[in-house]
């Protein structure tokens, strides 16, 4: 009996990308001590694999190495700001190759979640989802 995999539809990619985009909104060091975080990343390099595209293949790599960086446990934030920095650029340039408007549209948020994690991490800048905590804390 043999295991056949059944391809994703864009549907289930936009699901994925709107997933990916959301988390790199949160605050990634506390998604890292999470026990979904290395999930999230192996449905992501899984997805990109699938789409068996060469030009992606920086991309596939340079996500191997953030999933492996995150599972150390030691996260040395220019690593993770230097990867997180890459794949943003290339997964903007990367949305081109997306047949759906949709699909494309999301790609390019992720490309920009991407780049905006990766100065938070830089920079060690509070996320919008702490900004409004320390604001509701702070008016009460």
């Amino acid at each position: 009996m043999s295991f056949h995999k059944i391809p994703k539809d864009d549907t289930q990619h936009q699901v994925h990308l709107d997933a990916a985009a959301n988390l790199l909104g949160n605050d990634l060091q506390e998604e890292a001590n999470r026990a979904g975080l290395d999930n999230h990343f192996q449905r992501w390099i899984e997805d990109l694999k699938d789409v068996d595209n060469p030009e992606l293949h920086q991309i596939v790599v340079d996500m191997q190495d953030l999933k492996a960086h995150f599972g150390s446990g030691n996260i040395d934030k220019d690593v993770v700001s230097r990867l997180m920095g890459r794949l943003g650029t290339n997964t903007s340039k990367a949305a081109i190759f997306a047949d759906n408007p949709n699909t494309a549209e999301r790609i390019t948020k992720l490309g920009e979640a991407l780049s905006a994690a990766s100065k938070q991490v830089h920079s060690n800048e509070s996320t919008p989802a702490e900004d409004l905590k320390q604001d509701s804390a702070q008016n009460k």
